[in-house]
């Protein structure tokens, strides 16, 4: 009997350990298996082959470039002739009539010197002709009604001339020269941000820094700080100022919350409100604020206020006040009740026991909530912005939109990344000012 007894225990250990190397092996090829499949259904899903193949590696180098240099703009209206000369394109940036860089030559016919033998001619008639190191020369004479009338070297077109009845574009290492039956343009690149500093109007345009200190300790500092301050292709009095509006946003937003918050996170907490339709009441009306996203609030106000700083720092607040409102009642629901009867016993009122007994208690995750939220919220008000029209993230959005000048997106996105980091290092120190008094601050 003893033996049977001993067999069937054997038998269960046995069969139990044969189940627990089932489940093993279930997770261990079931699970990378279910991922696998999951990641094939998403690669033909979201059609990752048609978007390999729809991607531009000249595009992207395009952008790339645009975003760490200018280019120069030689235009010719080829209805009326006149010839221009404008960094970005832009009017703001256009050199004065008759006047242009050194490597562009204005008369009877303007001669483009684009350096290593690559020259780009204006001749009468809207004659241009291109002349190509390596490759030969290249013209063309577009006219009204007949189109660009491009004329090539003997033998196939390279990959970087592209052309038709209506447009000729040739890039290459040198510039890019475009024409079409209304206008000649070359464009050239330049490292760098041009006129960041000083447009070309400007009489501190072209000076070098050791110039430019000596005019200011000169007496003309005020001066030279008003044309960088006002400078119209650059705009950094609007930067600055769009900067400061997503601070206020997110500022607003955050702060606001917690105010409404605080005293609502009272109602919702178990151990200060012992109605409980009014705790479900509460709970209820935080899982609606904080259930919607900043992003969703933001257009309904919009619709409703219109646009502006102060709607998305209302949408800030509407998500934030649910998001604060359940931490704030759960820290509520764990204070100790021992320095709450401590007050009392001193015979304090309700709201004497709330201030001296509660708040003491809660304030370092009030806190710490509190700052993590308004770093947080200073990157989601960028977003905001550009929705309801205000701050960073409109400048950013607008920028995005022309796709003309992405050193400007560039200059943006530091920005942004300074402000980013700024917040995160200011709400590190205060969260270690005010919650663990290091006057260090690191």
């Amino acid at each position: 009997m003893s033996t049977f007894a001993t067999d069937l225990d054997t038998t269960g250990l046995k069969d139990e350990a044969d189940r627990l190397f089932r489940r093993k092996r279930l997770m261990n090829f079931g699970l990378p298996a279910l991922i696998l499949l999951y990641l094939v259904y998403v690669f033909f899903a979201f059609d990752v082959p048609g978007l390999a193949e729809r991607a531009s590696l000249e595009k992207a180098q395009t952008l790339i470039s645009d975003s760490y240099s200018y280019k120069t703009h030689v235009t010719r209206d080829n209805r009326s002739g006149e010839v221009s000369v404008a960094i970005e394109g832009e009017r703001k940036g256009r050199y004065d009539p008759g006047t242009g860089p050194a490597w562009v030559s204005l008369g009877a016919d303007t001669v483009i010197d684009l350096e290593d033998g690559y020259v780009v001619t204006f001749g009468p008639e809207n004659f241009v002709s291109f002349e190509i190191p390596g490759y030969g020369l290249v013209t063309a004479q577009p006219t009204r009604s007949g189109g660009v009338n491009p004329v090539f070297p003997a033998g196939d077109l390279p990959e970087w001339i592209s052309t038709s009845k209506n447009r000729l574009d040739i890039r290459t290492e040198a510039g890019r020269l475009t024409v079409t039956r209304n206008r000649t343009e070359v464009f050239r690149y330049f490292f760098g941000w041009e006129l960041f500093w000083f447009t070309l109007d400007s009489p501190y345009h072209g000076q070098n820094p050791g110039a430019l200190m000596g005019l200011a300790f000169s007496g003309e500092a005020g001066e030279i700080w008003k044309d960088f301050w006002n400078n119209a292709m650059w705009r950094h009095k609007d930067v600055a100022w769009a900067i400061f509006e997503t601070i206020l946003m997110a500022f607003l937003g955050t702060f606001g919350a917690a105010i409404v918050a605080l005293p609502l996170a009272f109602l919702a907490a178990r151990n200060f409100t012992l109605l409980m339709p009014l705790r479900f009441a509460a709970r209820r009306l935080f899982d609606f604020l904080r259930g919607v996203d900043a992003l969703i609030w933001t257009i309904i106000l919009a619709r409703a206020f219109g646009p502006g700083p102060l709607t998305g720092a209302l949408a800030i607040l509407l998500t934030d006040t649910g998001t604060f409102g359940k931490i704030f009642s759960e820290a509520l629901e764990n204070v100790d009740e021992k320095q709450i009867e401590g007050v009392s016993s001193t015979g304090a009122k309700p709201l004497q026991r709330y201030r001296f007994g509660v708040i003491p208690q809660i304030t370092p995750v009030l806190l710490s909530q509190l700052l993590y939220f308004l770093e947080s919220n200073t990157r989601s008000a960028t977003i905001i912005g550009a929705i309801t029209g205000g701050g960073i993230g409109l400048m950013l959005t607008q920028a995005i939109i022309t796709q003309k000048d992405w050193e400007e997106v560039t200059y943006y996105i530091v920005l942004i990344l300074l402000m980013v980091f700024f917040m995160d290092w200011l709400s590190g120190w205060l969260r270690k000012r005010l919650i663990t008094g290091d006057e260090g601050g690191h």
